[in-house]
């Protein structure tokens, strides 16, 4: 693949053509303070995709106060990641084993 040509696959990649498609339980989670990843759009576009799809078996939730690797964070940038010593938020730990447990 040529330099850049990854860039440019990834830009006009439409995930909504794959979650249109998607019947299986989802559950979709983003961080409030998601630099990345901005959760209101990201967690709106999911939910228009699986509910364009008829898929009725998922869950979304924006977890306030959360980085994209969904930590708790003062300001949510990439900068910040290196000096928070929390692994992964409890809260998101909780609502995966929970939600695990719910849709087996």
């Amino acid at each position: 693949m040529q330099p850049g040509a990854w860039l440019k696959a990834f830009l006009a990649l439409d995930p909504a053509e794959f979650l249109r498609k998607v019947t299986c339980p989802v559950l979709a989670i983003n961080g409030s303070k998601d630099k990345q990843v901005l959760a209101g759009s990201n967690l709106r576009g999911i939910r228009a995709a699986l509910e364009e799809g008829a898929n009725r078996h998922f869950e979304i939730v924006e977890f306030p106060g959360l980085n994209h690797l969904f930590q708790t964070a003062d300001t949510g940038w990439p900068a910040e990641y290196g000096h928070i010593e929390e692994t992964v938020s409890p809260a998101v730990l909780e609502k995966i084993s929970s939600w695990i447990s719910r849709v087996q």
